[in-house]
Parts: structure tokens; C-alpha cells; sequence
């Protein structure tokens, strides 16, 4: 099995920090191993729990300070000149994707995501790829955005539905049941999309799926 994902957990609102850890706490892939505020001492937070990624959650309202005189989540953010690690920054809309994509941060997704769906995507984003939730449409935060992956041969339909089982981390017996098919028949379709996909394992296919567009994260 892989390693763990390690994770920070970073948001001005403490009740929302103990609420996405809680929120993941039951997921496979990652572990949580800290959670900070989005103020003047995050980067000696970062330093000291040396996470592979980062989950920024921006609250309600990006543009309110948390505290009177202070900056806004969605200003601490802006005003990293380069995130030192990959960050998935939660969205409660999509009005302020462009100012987090010009402040380099490449994973968005909106604040009711999935547990699985936010674990995919910080695997995503520590392995160096983009990832944005389907309403924000690429032209609507960088035009011209494209994946320089290449797919070895195009999946079936039965294939992609498959994929999709995968992406939300269901095991053979549950795609089985899902998609009325024996678990031998998930096997035969799971070794043809890591196969297509030149992937050594799911995680890696359902990466590699999300930055080909195959699927949605």
C-alpha cells in the first residue's frame, strides 16, 4: 500500500478545522497531522509539520477579515508569492477562482466536496497536477489550460463507469454490486484502465484520469 498523504489543515474558523478533520478522519489515503490558522504564523506551522499537502479552507465569505484590521482568508492566501507546498484551497463559489490561480494555487474545489472527492484531489495536487471542480470550467480560471498526457487507448463506456467507481475509492465488491457486473468482470476492467492509462495502481489511474479529463473530480 502507498504511503499516506500527510495533511494540514488550515482555516481561520477553528470549528471548521475540527470539522474537515473529523470530515476525513475516516478516509483512506491521507492522515491529518495538524491544523492551523490562516495568520502570520503559518509558514512556522508549515515548516514544523512538514505536510505533503495542504487543505485551505476559505470560509464563507474569503473577502471578511477574520479579525478586526487583519486580512482576509482569501488576502493570506493571495499574498503567498509561491505556495511552498500543494494546496487545495475549498471555495464557497467560484467568483474568486482567477485570484487564487494568479496566487499559483492549481487545486480548487467548492466547500461542499466530497470527503473522497477532497482526498483524490490533495493526491492530485501532491502529485503535481491540476485539479478544479467541475463548475469551474478551465476558460473560466486560465484559458488555454490543457494536459500534456498522452492516453495509450481510448476506455469503453463500461470502462469509464468503472473509473468513476474508482475515483470515488469503492472496492471491486461494491463496484460489482453497483454496477450489476461479477467481481471478476470489475478485475478484467480495472486491469484494462490501468493498462490504457500506463498506471501502476488506482490512485495513479485516477490521477492521471482527472488530468486527462476523463473524469471529474
Amino acid at each position: 500500500m502507498p504511503p499516506e498523504l500527510r495533511i494540514v489543515i488550515i482555516a481561520d474558523d477553528p470549528l471548521a478545522r475540527m470539522g474537515l478533520a473529523a470530515h476525513l478522519a475516516g478516509e483512506p489515503g491521507c492522515q491529518v497531522i495538524g491544523q492551523a490558522p490562516a495568520d502570520g504564523e503559518l509558514a512556522l506551522a508549515l515548516a514544523v509539520y512538514r505536510p505533503d499537502a495542504a487543505l485551505w479552507d476559505l470560509g464563507w465569505d474569503p473577502q471578511r477579515p477574520a479579525l478586526p484590521g487583519g486580512k482576509s482568508a482569501l488576502e493570506q492566501l493571495t499574498d503567498l508569492e509561491r505556495p511552498q507546498i500543494p494546496i487545495v484551497a475549498l471555495l464557497p463559489d467560484a467568483t474568486h477562482a482567477p485570484a487564487l490561480w494568479a496566487a499559483a494555487v492549481r487545486s480548487l474545489l467548492f466547500r461542499d466536496a466530497a470527503p473522497a472527492v477532497i482526498v483524490a484531489a490533495l493526491a492530485a495536487a501532491a502529485a503535481g497536477l491540476v485539479v478544479l471542480d467541475p463548475a469551474l470550467a478551465p476558460a473560466r480560471v486560465v484559458p488555454g489550460e490543457r494536459s500534456h498526457v498522452a492516453l495509450l487507448e481510448e476506455l469503453t463506456p463500461r470502462e469509464l463507469d468503472v473509473l468513476r467507481c474508482l475515483a470515488e475509492g469503492l472496492p471491486n465488491k461494491e463496484i460489482a454490486r453497483q454496477l450489476a457486473i461479477s467481481e471478476h468482470t470489475v478485475k478484467f476492467h480495472v486491469n484494462a484502465i490501468l493498462s490504457k492509462l500506463g498506471a501502476q495502481g488506482r490512485t495513479e489511474a485516477v490521477v492521471r484520469a482527472t488530468r486527462l479529463g476523463l473524469i471529474n473530480l
